[in-house]
């Protein structure tokens, strides 16, 4: 049997999952951090301002509400640190560090060493949700029937591998190769995915950056010239959409699953890498088993739509026209048509009618508004106007649908 178009979501309008978090909730985070607020008292704000931004997504029409990740203080959240086998630390030399990788790059061409991060210590198992009870309490705040179209983001299961060079991921006497290690990783989502399917969510979005630098000329001339690498680049993609669909095996049929593609989205509004989707399109769109792509497609640096006539009809796109970076406005207009372009494209490649391609189609902000905690370089109210506008186009290319 052909493979089937899910939808519902995603809808015609979507978000990324991460919103700016309003100022009191921010002084209750600086407070809490420095002892002068007990951790329960910061989440009792919390879920204050996770309830009232949850209404303001429904009332401006968005289907898949997300909780804006406020208890997250970057949008990768808390899976790696709370499985066994991975230690988050401060201290630690930086050689470990691909220096080519566009958001390592950034740190340390800024003369910065990374803050933190997150280290394979040992045997990767999980060991119990650090998102399901998140989870619940976003439930909590929606009619029944609507639970399953709530939005959780999780980070990459790549996040914690690209970024450390060649034989830096993981301790060779506690893991003998790649496969083995991403073995574990994947085993580490199945369990994840059936926790958070078993308390009601059908609705989850991969963030993945990683995917995006294999678009980079700069990323992937430094892969080239590191003489520590023993795969290409191209192989290493090649793991990376194998370490996905193996986290999918036993996916429920009813389980939405996409995947967001960008090339940053830093305090100040930074993005980290350039490049188009045309070297990875045919592998990304027709060998990763995701529903959706969340495709950042806002400015040049991520090239045209031409990479799209290799979507295959039985999965959606949403395209990330609308920038969350900066306050300034789109035309309504011209994005419409920038949309319909790339349907245009989606039908020449599957040789469809553009009504079909279309209805593969959606439309949101290029990326989240707060990545990291701090937010974009947009105030509250340029968030609103850019979710507004996103529902407006969609309104305006599918009448009539959420």
């Amino acid at each position: 049997m052909a493979p089937q178009l899910h939808q519902r979501p995603p809808f015609r309008a979507e978000h990324l999952g991460s919103l700016l978090r309003p100022q009191q909730l921010l002084d209750a985070k600086t407070a809490q951090e420095k002892g002068e607020i007990s951790e329960a008292k910061l989440a009792e704000v919390e879920a204050h301002e996770i309830k009232k931004i949850v209404d303001i997504q429904k009332k401006l029409g968005y289907g898949a509400p997300s909780d804006g990740e406020y208890c997250r203080h970057m949008f990768w959240g808390t899976f790696f640190p709370g499985l066994d086998g991975f230690e988050e630390v401060t201290e630690f030399d930086q050689d470990i560090f691909r220096p080519y990788a566009p958001d390592i790059a950034a740190f340390l061409e800024a003369g910065h060493k990374p803050g933190e991060t997150v280290l394979c210590t040992g045997k990767i198992k999980h060991v119990g949700s650090t998102y399901v009870d998140q989870f619940k309490y976003l439930a909590s705040l929606v009619p029944k029937d609507e639970v399953k179209n709530l939005k959780i983001t999780l980070a990459a299961p790549n996040w914690y591998h690209l970024r450390y060079r060649e034989g830096k991921a993981y301790p060779k006497e506690v893991y003998s190769s790649d496969e083995e290690y991403f073995g574990d990783i994947a085993k580490a989502y199945q369990a994840e995915l059936k926790i958070l399917y078993d308390a009601g969510c059908r609705n989850v979005q991969y963030d993945d950056p990683n995917l995006a630098y294999f678009c980079s000329e700069k990323f992937l001339n430094g892969f080239k010239e590191d003489s520590a690498n023993v795969y290409s680049a191209d192989d290493m993609f090649e793991k990376y959409i194998k370490l996905y669909n193996d986290c999918f095996i036993n996916l429920p049929a009813d389980m939405h699953v996409g995947v967001h593609l960008c090339r940053g989205n830093f305090v100040g509004s930074r993005h980290f890498s350039e490049g188009g989707y045309d070297r990875i399109a045919i592998k990304l769109f027709q060998e990763l088993n995701v529903h959706t792509y969340y495709l950042e497609y806002d400015t040049e640096r991520a090239g045209g739509f031409e990479p799209l006539k290799h979507l295959p009809t039985h999965k959606n796109v949403i395209l990330g026209v609308v920038t969350s970076k900066f306050a300034t406005m789109e035309d309504k207009e011209e994005m419409k048509k920038r949309v319909v372009n790339a349907a245009k494209i989606i039908a020449e490649g599957n040789n469809i009618s553009l009504e079909a391609a279309l209805n593969q189609v959606g439309v949101s902000p290029q990326c989240g508004f707060a990545s990291h905690h701090e937010g974009n370089a947009i105030d509250w109210n340029g968030m609103i106007n850019k979710l507004k506008l996103v529902r407006e186009i969609a309104n305006d290319v599918w009448p009539n649908q959420l």
